[in-house]
């Protein structure tokens, strides 16, 4: 296996821009599907501590397992997808979070709430490598910064969308038909899937007959994929904090309603879904940049959030600038994406994006656990100064792949 700097070379010919706009469409609904699915569990937390009388060490245990199934699962769905194409995985996966929506509409113990964060986790682990496969084959090169920002937007708002959906029909109509309602909301999303189907074929790597053993694991010696892998361990971490203990923290703090929390987080997801917007520009023209422009946007985000952990702004102060928060850490993300590619060899996309976004998996996993025992003392400002502290370290990583990328001092 050939090592080189680039994922893809750029296409021979100009594609259309209806047709990238066609595959960064539907891209980003399957990525909005997967983000979703994230948060079956967490926006009722509330009603799962008083339906079966759960502590917050136990639901960030099932936030957990989501993930360690997801991160062990994403490592190697890259060499699958790699192997077998992006659009039959892309299927698979979706089935298996229709399957956690129903199981968790029929839920009766703690032990079912488990089942749905396994059938969830493996839904979740294949996205990365098949939305990205699916992104640099079908999508012209000059369109990346923008198909980057348009597949971190949408993913946003599948978190964005997921608590407002969740809470909202479990308040009318209970928390069991909510959960059907997503199973429903997912067989949409398949349907809309197999008819456009033609447009997320991608080509599958084929091993050459002289190749060295192991050679499929070489990008593995590379240093700079491990710190990409290390800025989505650290930055995920307090990310998770976000989604899982938010709406707690603002309670417990400032006596916030958990309908007004609830929101707030969604306020957070819709300002990363604009910071998304605005970076895609950003991406596109300073793709040599990316490592800076993603360690600024980490530095700000850190500042709010240790902002809001003083305790300073009140109720209403900490919520704008928890949202706040979401704008700077959205911006980075399509220069996140470019920093990655810049640092894939050719022909291991799905294996790299795999490998690298399970560190986004093992943040989400190990998070809930430091962190719930925070929250388990009562800890709550001391909570977000941690997740503030955690992003400022994930500032290093990023800087370091930079560092690391093949040709990066040549471009800057």
């Amino acid at each position: 296996m050939t090592i080189a700097t680039q994922s893809h070379p750029a296409p021979p010919r100009e594609i259309p821009l209806r047709q990238d706009a066609t595959v960064i469409g539907l891209v980003g609904l399957a990525h909005a599907s997967s983000h979703f699915g994230h948060l079956l569990l967490p926006p009722l937390f509330p009603v799962f501590m008083k339906e079966y009388g759960l502590s917050y060490s136990q639901l960030g245990f099932l936030m957990t397992v989501f993930f360690v199934v997801s991160g062990a699962g994403q490592a190697t769905a890259g060499f699958v997808v790699d192997r077998l194409g992006a659009r039959r995985v892309l299927f698979v996966s979706l089935t298996l979070f229709l399957m956690a929506c129903l199981a968790a509409a029929v839920s009766t113990s703690y032990a079912g709430l488990m089942l749905v964060a396994v059938l969830a986790g493996l839904g979740n682990c294949a996205f990365h490598p098949v939305d990205f496969t699916i992104l640099n084959q079908r999508v012209s090169a000059p369109r990346l910064g923008y198909a980057f920002s348009a597949h971190g937007l949408t993913g946003n708002l599948g978190w964005a969308l997921a608590p407002v959906f969740l809470v909202g029909i479990g308040a009318l109509a209970g928390w069991r038909m909510a959960y059907g309602a997503a199973a429903g909301l997912y067989a949409v999303v398949l349907v809309v899937m197999w008819v456009h189907r033609e447009r997320l074929r991608t080509e599958v790597v084929t091993r050459a007959p002289d190749a060295a053993p192991g050679s499929d694991l070489a990008f593995m010696k590379l240093p700079v994929v491990w710190w990409c892998f290390g800025f989505f361990l650290l930055s995920t971490m307090t990310l998770a904090v976000v989604q899982s203990f938010s709406v707690a923290i603002l309670k417990a703090l400032h006596g916030v309603s958990f309908e007004a929390a609830t929101l707030t987080l969604t306020a957070y997801m819709l300002c990363g879904a604009l910071g998304m917007l605005v970076g895609g520009y950003v991406a596109a023209r300073m793709p040599n940049r990316s490592d800076r422009v993603v360690a600024l946007c980490m530095t700000a985000a850190a500042a709010l959030l240790a902002l809001c952990a003083t305790g300073l702004l009140g109720g209403q102060g900490t919520m704008a600038v928890l949202a706040a928060t979401g704008f700077a850490v959205g911006i980075g993300g399509p220069s996140r994406d470019m920093m990655i590619k810049k640092a894939t060899p050719k022909g291991a996309t799905g294996r790299v994006y795999g490998l690298v976004y399970s560190g986004l998996d093992v943040g989400f996993a190990v998070s809930p656990l430091v962190f719930g025992l925070f929250m388990d003392r009562g800890w709550y400002a001391a909570t977000l100064a941690g997740a503030a502290l955690v992003l400022l370290l994930s500032v290093g990583a990023a800087l370091g792949v930079g560092r690391r990328t093949p040709g990066a001092r040549a471009s800057q």
